[in-house]
This record gives structure tokens, sequence and C-alpha cells, in this order.
């Protein structure tokens, strides 16, 4: 792999033809040593978000030791790429086999349900284990979060009584976890989804082993500026103080987003501009599916060797598919006189950017190159950071 100082050293020395993937592995190193060091228990990394080898072993370097999957693929990937690593089987509807596969031959024994019907299954599939982390997923708002996550998952909150008294009876260890949603804006999603945890568990009258509020917290875009991450540690660590659990209870997170959307950039091309669109050579069926299929909004910046004096306009952009709906409103602010042949960085992308990229229509072939600059938008500025380069990397 490559490596460049910047956005600006590739597309000169490059002048690629394809869309560039920067990797910046110090942004993911500092993110991971931020929840380990500052989040008041244990953080799972939701593989989800971005399942690179590469940065499942820099988050592994960083003190990460436990991983959130939501299929056996993920198990798998888990398990090859960090074999010592503790693998958490989240996603609350599994296949049976998948369950005995991750069992009997990943050494998996946490897993997530929503049902009497999961609970059945996981039992039958590990033939009666007594060995097992058994979480129950509560349903709780996603008000306070840009996606939603509180339609698919989640017993509701009358139903918990009797599925936690039965999982009780299963579970070495009994928990119950939520997700408020992606991108949550307030660390008032989590202290309201901790109100509902609270009387789950008074009215159930079980012990609880352990509470995991799951993923949702924000990284930083254009118009989502989130508050710092430690007030939503203190409001979490505040809630779980006060909870009816034992001494000995353990609190878990599964930060996704947090820990990789400032580890990768993309670089692409404009190759026509209409008005104000700009035809881009990645969309809606490469790195760009949030900004198409959800209007979310990257940072994007114009990469030219001479600044622009022109003014900032509002562009959308259209990508190299022939499909129509590979197209990404924006707006996206860049200066007035873009043009064909002008490079634009497009940041924030390490989390769900580079894990939904399909090779439709042929295209999807991008190079990886390494950037030692800082992201685009960052929520740990305040965090030092040693910056390491590979051996093996070519510097141009």
């Amino acid at each position: 792999m490559h490596s460049h100082h910047s956005a600006l050293g590739l597309a000169s020395a490059l002048r690629p033809v394809q869309p560039v993937t920067l990797i910046r592995p110090h942004a993911a190193r500092r993110a991971a040593r931020f929840f380990v060091e500052r989040f008041p228990g244990r953080s799972l990394y939701a593989v989800k978000a971005n399942p690179s080898p590469d940065l499942l072993r820099i988050l592994w370097e960083e003190g990460v030791t436990h991983y959130d999957v939501a299929s056996i693929a993920e198990v798998k990937l888990v398990a090859e790429t960090l074999p010592e690593a503790v693998i958490c089987f989240m996603h609350p509807v599994k296949a049976e086999e998948a369950i005995a596969d991750a069992y009997f031959n990943h050494n998996v024994r946490t897993f997530s349900l929503d049902t009497e019907e999961e609970l059945e299954k996981i039992v039958r599939a590990t033939r009666g284990a007594t060995d097992l982390n058994l979480l129950v997923r509560i349903r709780v708002s996603s008000d306070y979060s840009k996606l939603s996550l509180a339609s698919k998952f989640g017993a509701e909150p009358a139903e918990m009584k009797a599925l936690l008294m039965a999982t009780r009876q299963a579970a070495d260890a009994l928990g119950i976890c939520f997700h408020v949603g992606s991108q949550a804006m307030t660390p008032a999603a989590y202290s309201e989804a901790m109100e509902r945890v609270r009387a789950a568990i008074v009215e159930a009258a079980v012990t609880v082993d352990i509470v995991d509020v799951g993923g949702g917290f924000p990284s930083s875009y254009p118009g989502m500026e989130p508050p710092p991450l430690e007030a939503y540690f203190d409001v979490i660590h505040r809630a779980f103080e006060d909870l009816p659990v034992s001494y000995s209870s353990e609190l878990w997170c599964e930060p996704g987003r947090a820990l990789c959307a400032e580890y990768a950039s993309v670089l692409v091309r404009v190759e026509r501009r209409r008005g104000d669109q700009l035809y881009i050579n990645d969309g809606a069926y490469g790195a760009l599916f949030d900004a198409a299929h959800i209007g979310w909004r990257f940072p994007v910046r114009l990469v030219r060797a001479s600044a622009s004096e022109a003014r900032d306009m509002a562009f959308s952009f259209y990508g190299p598919t022939c499909d129509d709906m590979d197209h990404m409103a924006g707006p996206f602010m860049l200066p007035a006189d873009v043009d064909a042949g002008d490079y634009v960085e497009i940041g924030m992308l390490g989390a769900y950017g580079c894990a939904m990229r399909t090779g439709f229509n042929g295209f999807g072939a991008t190079l990886n190159v390494l950037a030692d600059d800082e992201p685009m938008a960052t929520l740990y500025g305040g965090v030092e950071q040693e910056r390491q380069v590979p051996s093996n990397v070519v510097t141009l």
C-alpha cells in the first residue's frame, strides 16, 4: 500500500482515474483509545460498520478485545483475523445452524434475543449449554437519532418480564441490551432508554449481569455536529450507577461509526459538470450509498494545487452508473468554479461507505492509499496520537 501525506499529494502524483480510498490508521487508533480509556465499561466494535481486517487489527492493538457481529460470516472473519478476540453474536434473529456453528466451532458464548422463540432456538442449537451470556434486547425510542433502529428488533416493555424470567433460567449471565438508533444527537437518548431498562429489571425482579447500551455514538458531519462524546459517557455512567443491579454487573457499549468514520475518505474525479450537478466516478452503488439513499451529507473539499477564489455553492452529485438512482442530492458545498477533471475529497466514509461498495455496472474498483494528515472532521481533536507508518509502505 502506498502512502501520501494528503489527498492533494495523491492527486498531484497519480492523477487517478478510479476513486481512491484514503486510509488513516492514526484516526482509528485515536478513536479506539478514546473509548477504551474513557467509556466507563467495555467497548465492543460493531463489525458491520467496516469489516476491514486491517481495521480490526488496529482496534485490537489499541485495546478493543470484544467484537459485535451480526452473521456467521462476520463471526468467521473476526475469528480468523483475531483468534483471541471475544465474539458476541448480537443479531436478535439468527439461523439455528449459525448459532451452532458459532458456539461449537468459534467459541462464541454471547448471543442476543428479543423473543422466547429465539431463546428456545439458542438453547437447542447449543444443546442446552450452561455457559451462555444471553442479552435480551428491549425496544427503545430512536427519536433522537438520525437513523431509526426502533422498528425491526426489540421486545416491547410489556413483554420483558416473561422474557427476562425465561432467559434467566437458561443464561449463565443475563443481560439487557438496546439500540437508540444511528447517529444519536443527544445523550438524552441513552438516559431515556436506561429508564426502560430500569423499569424492566424492577418488574421482572431478576438479577442482571450485563447492561449493553448498544451503538448510536455519533460522528461529525455537515449539519450534524453532536455534543462531546464525554457527555454521552457521563449520562450513561450515571444511569448505570442508578440501576438496581449488583456491584459486579458489567456495562457494555457497541460503537461502530464512532470508531471508524474518521478512518477513511474517498478521492473522486469530476467527469462532467451540468449546472449545479457534478458527475463523479463514485456513487450510490459505491461508497456513497448513504448519501444517495438517506440523504446523508458528507464533508467535501476541492483538491486542487492552487486554492480556488470562487465562492462556495451547492452541488448535487451523480455517480458513474447508468442508474438514475445513482444520485446524491446533497447539498455539497464546493467552489463555484469546480469543473470536469477536478478532484474532490469526500470525508468520513470509514463507516458504512467502505462496507457498502458494490461492483454494479462494472464500477467499484478502488485503490487504497495511506494518508497521514487529519480527517476532514473529528470528535477526538484533543487526544494525542502517535502516528505509525507500517514498514511495508512506499512513500511517494
